[in-house]
């Protein structure tokens, strides 16, 4: 292929040059929409399946497909802050609606059961651009000083790193080669019991030790599981699972200790990332927040930080103190729906107990709500705050070694 050809979904030799011609859907759309006619069902979809296809720019070894999901962010974003920097009444209305429009696209993909990379990006572009806002419109000022600039930028790097490193394995569990059934499926469907969400407990004392060795403790108390504590059989993924280890829909794979699926790091957070996710978090909210007094100090002289994000008068008095003013109320709305997430992950933490788990315990109504609903309580593995947090630092570590008189 040259760098202008691919192979398109169908398996056939295309050319750029050819991405308006040859398009059924679109044309029959066209036809319909002239005569008055409305499409048939699905219609919509196919147009935009083949859009996305021939969404391409040239490579070396053929045209590389760009993934639709990446363009909104990158275009949409900057347009909107410059249109809302224009007049504090457009400011409003954008920086109101954005929140909606962002939440309305998770519910819809969330209930599509998709995985997409919008959120990545805009969480990334955002960041970049931000920064670039910051070096072009705040520092030129002249109140910022050389060695805030370097722990700024310190700080950014450490959160993209935590962020790499948080996009890595989550803990998947190994799939058997050819999704067979393991030999030991026939003792399973004797003590299996059905379950109508396809997955299925197994008691007795084999329920409290993990298969090969993928379930261990951090306290010598808890190193052993409860005997209350079951494995699941998954009908997806054909294993067993230990015990926290849950299956996700969206990456089709069951993954240690599931906590949730983060569309931010487009990943599960599991056993193997759980403790870089927290740290992306923690590095992000420093940075955000040291960013905005910076910001606010600039443009808003003598005013302590929170009376100036609510009150500057000489915020738009020119379009630069506009433009970094409407940022920092973008930077606000981020960090506080970032702080949230932040917020419930420790109070989790604190009492051992994961999204998922909090979410069954809700639906089976089995756990407490504490502190206000902020937290749900199972009492499956809470022995304490400083054996919780024990725990979740040696998450990830290789499991403690037997002995052979321990094993017999």
């Amino acid at each position: 292929l040259c760098c202008c050809e691919y192979v398109d979904r169908r398996g056939r030799r295309n050319h750029l040059v050819a991405c308006c011609c040859d398009c059924e859907e679109l044309d029959d759309g066209c036809d319909r929409w002239l005569t008055c006619k409305s499409l048939p069902p699905g219609a919509l979809e196919r147009i935009a399946d083949t859009i996305a296809d021939r969404l391409r720019v040239p490579w070396f070894s053929g045209a590389v497909k760009i993934n639709v999901s990446l363009v909104p962010p990158l275009v949409l974003l900057p347009v909107f802050l410059h249109v809302a920097a224009l007049h504090f009444l457009l400011g409003l209305i954008i920086l109101t609606s954005l929140p909606v429009v962002v939440l309305w696209y998770y519910y819809l993909t969330h209930r599509r059961k998709e995985r997409t990379l919008f959120f990545l990006s805009l969480g990334l572009f955002s960041l970049g651009y931000m920064y670039y806002v910051f070096l072009r419109e705040v520092v030129p000022r002249g109140y910022v000083e050389l060695s805030q600039v370097v722990t700024l930028t310190c700080g950014l790097i450490l959160m993209l790193a935590a962020l790499s490193r948080a996009k890595k394995d989550p803990g998947y569990l190994p799939i058997p080669a050819g999704k067979e059934k393991p030999s030991h499926q026939g003792l399973h469907n004797k003590s299996i019991r059905g379950s109508s969400s396809g997955l299925h407990g197994i008691s007795g004392a084999a329920s409290s030790r993990a298969v090969n060795g993928e379930a261990k403790g951090y306290c010598r108390m808890s190193a052993e599981q409860p005997a209350s504590v079951k494995k699941d059989w998954c009908t997806k993924c054909q294993l067993v699972r230990p015990a926290r280890a849950g299956h996700c829909r969206l990456c089709g794979r069951c993954v240690r200790r599931l906590d949730h699926h983060c569309v931010w790091i487009n990943s599960c957070v599991g056993e193997q990332n759980h403790q870089a996710f927290i740290l992306a978090l923690s590095f992000f909210m420093l940075t955000s927040v040291y960013g905005i007094t910076l910001t606010l100090h600039t443009i808003c002289r003598g005013r302590s930080l929170f009376v100036a994000l609510f009150y500057c008068p000489g915020a738009y008095s020119d379009y630069s103190s506009a433009l970094s003013f409407t940022c920092v109320w973008y930077c606000a709305i981020v960090t506080a729906g970032m702080g949230y997430i932040l917020l419930i992950q420790l109070l989790n933490i604190s009492y051992n107990v994961t999204e998922r788990e909090a979410r069954l315990a809700l639906r089976d109504n089995t756990g407490r709500r504490l502190l206000g609903g902020f937290v749900i309580d199972t009492g499956q593995y809470n022995r304490g705050l400083l054996c919780n947090w024990g725990h979740f630092l040696s998450l990830g570590a290789s499991p403690p070694q037997r002995s052979a008189a321990d094993i017999v």
